[in-house]
């Protein structure tokens, strides 16, 4: 008779949230990475005191299991992000993208403002980024209202970056000049908060990529580094819902690694990273 290995999903149990999964946020498991999604999981059986994978995969599909997404969905996605992440990215926006806006401005072909959303956001560190080139830019944007919004499909990311407090290895990555500018160190738990200035220009909110933004006429999306995880389907799906939120005229910055290079035709390429909605 062959022993079960308890500790590690049965390939049964394995398909079944798979299948889940992909239902849930659009994010495709590889058949390689049963190791990864039994030992996270795992962390979540600790914590609500469910003895084995196949009773906690009931649980959370009951009614009972319905606040306990939250935390499974966290347990399971990847949060990996920093300050300035491809900085070539963040140049173009604090230089030709504020330039072409200033300039539709001064021509009257648009308003004084600008609307950028950072699809999974992860911690904040994409969101604050961005408000942090608007604001060095601020002698060419005085008197424009400001509007950045940071979304994620996980309330433990979103709760860290509606908070904007950040660990000194994180800062590290911040030019110093820029650190002590927008950041203000609390020596006592050696951690660095985000300033007002750039905290007024951010709003972070829940949400879910595979579902439809509620908000729209966006000047700019940011997505990176997040899609490499989904399907194939699920992709076309975030592209159509993305393209749907945003202006005409408006650009989506992508990721070297999303995968999503042939489903981009409803958008003018100008750059290896940068499309635009004509």
């Amino acid at each position: 008779m062959v022993a079960v290995d308890s500790s590690q999903l049965t390939p049964k149990e394995f398909q079944q949230f798979q299948t889940f999964i992909l239902k849930l946020c659009g994010i495709s498991v590889p058949d390689n990475k049963i190791t990864l999604l039994s030992n996270r999981i795992r962390r979540r059986l600790r914590a609500t005191n469910i003895p084995d994978f196949d009773g906690y995969f009931k649980f959370l599909k009951s009614a009972a299991g319905k606040d306990e997404l939250e935390d499974f969905l966290s347990a399971i996605t990847t949060n990996e992000t920093s300050f300035f992440r491809t900085e070539k990215h963040f140049d173009w926006l604090r230089t030709e993208f504020v330039e072409m806006l200033v300039n539709q401005a001064k021509t009257g072909t648009r308003q004084r403002s600008i609307r950028i959303w950072s699809a999974a956001c992860s911690t904040g560190e994409e969101p604050y980024t961005i408000a942090l080139c608007l604001a060095e830019n601020q002698h060419k944007l005085a008197g424009w209202k400001i509007s950045v919004l940071g979304t994620d499909i996980s309330e433990h990311a979103i709760s860290k970056a509606r908070a904007g407090l950040f660990g000194e290895d994180i800062c590290n990555e911040i030019p110093e000049k820029l650190r002590s500018k927008y950041f203000l160190k609390h020596a006592e738990s050696n951690t660095w908060e985000v300033k007002p200035v750039l905290k007024q220009m951010v709003t972070i909110k829940r949400h879910n990529l595979m579902e439809r933004n509620p908000e729209s006429g966006f000047d700019c999306v940011f997505i990176r580094n997040v899609l490499i995880y989904f399907s194939r389907e699920s992709k076309q799906q975030v592209i159509d819902h993305l393209v749907h939120s945003m202006a005409k005229g408006a650009y989506l910055v992508v990721g070297p690694s999303e995968g999503i290079f042939d489903m981009l035709g409803m958008l003018t390429k100008r750059s290896t990273f940068l499309y635009q909605k004509e």
